[in-house]
C-alpha cells in the first residue's frame, strides 16, 4: 500500500479548464464571485457553483460570506506558487493559449502574483537584490543580508523583524511563468508590493480576476532608482 500525499487529486482538480481559469483569477489575490468566478470561466452559473464545491472540498479554494455575497479566494500562498509553476512549465513545454487579449503584454511586464510583484519587473526586481547583495540565493533558497535589512528600511521602511510569519518564509524564490526565472515572493515580497501601492507608485487593475499591476510615471523612475532602468 503507498503512502504519502495524493497528488492526482490536486492534479484532477487543477486539471478542468473551467477550474484552471478560475483558480488563475484568484491568483489576483482578490475574493471573487461565483458569478465572476463563472464569466472568468465562461461557464453558467449553475455548472460554476458544481465546480467550486469541488474546489473547496479539495482545499484549494475557502468561502467568505458578506452580506447577502458568497466571495472565494485561494487558501494560501502556497496554493498560488503551485499553479505559477504549473505555468510556468505549461509555457516551457509549449502548451500556450492559441489567442492572446490586448493586456497580454501588460501581463508579462507586471502582474500580481497572489500577493506580491511577478512579471518582467518582479524578475528584474529579484535580480537587483542579487546583485547589490541585498540577498543571497541558494538554488530555491533565499535570505535577506544585513544589508539587506538595512535597505528595506531606509528605502521602504520595511522592518524585516516584523516579517517573521510561523507558516510562511520571509523570502522565497517563484519561479515566473512569462520570464521562466525567478521572482521574489514570501513575506518580504509581499510587503514590498504593499509599499509599491502604499507610496503611490503602482496600482492593480481593478477588473475582476485582474492580474495586470500598473506602476505611475513617478513610480517608475522610483522603481528604477532601487532596482535598476530596466
Amino acid at each position: 500500500m503507498k503512502v504519502g500525499p495524493d497528488i492526482s487529486m490536486v492534479a484532477a482538480l487543477v486539471g478542468d479548464p473551467a477550474r484552471s481559469n478560475m483558480l488563475t483569477a484568484l491568483m489576483s489575490g482578490r475574493a471573487l464571485t461565483a458569478s465572476e468566478l463563472a464569466q472568468e470561466a465562461g461557464i453558467t452559473p449553475q455548472t460554476a457553483s458544481s465546480h467550486l464545491a469541488k474546489l473547496e472540498a479539495g482545499g484549494l479554494i475557502e468561502p467568505e460570506k458578506q452580506g447577502r455575497h458568497r466571495y472565494y479566494r485561494l487558501t494560501g500562498p502556497d496554493v498560488a506558487h503551485v499553479l505559477e509553476g504549473l505555468a510556468g512549465l505549461a509555457a516551457r513545454a509549449g502548451h500556450m493559449r492559441v489567442r492572446t487579449g490586448p493586456k497580454d503584454p501588460a501581463l508579462r511586464r507586471a502582474r500580481i502574483c497572489y500577493d506580491h510583484l511577478a512579471g518582467d519587473l518582479g524578475v528584474q526586481m529579484l535580480d537587483s537584490l542579487r546583485k547589490q547583495r541585498l540577498v543571497r540565493q541558494t538554488k530555491d533558497a533565499i535570505e535577506l543580508t544585513g544589508e539587506g535589512r538595512r535597505f528595506m528600511a531606509n528605502s521602504l521602511q520595511i522592518d524585516a523583524d516584523s516579517l517573521a510569519h510561523p507558516r510562511r518564509p520571509v523570502c522565497k524564490a517563484c519561479l515566473d511563468w512569462s520570464e521562466r526565472r525567478h521572482h521574489l515572493a514570501g513575506t518580504l515580497g509581499a510587503a514590498i508590493m504593499t509599499r509599491f501601492t502604499e507610496l503611490n507608485w503602482a496600482a492593480r487593475d481593478t477588473a475582476p480576476g485582474s492580474r495586470v499591476v500598473n506602476f505611475t510615471r513617478t513610480g517608475e523612475k522610483k522603481f528604477g532608482a532601487l532596482f535598476g532602468a530596466g
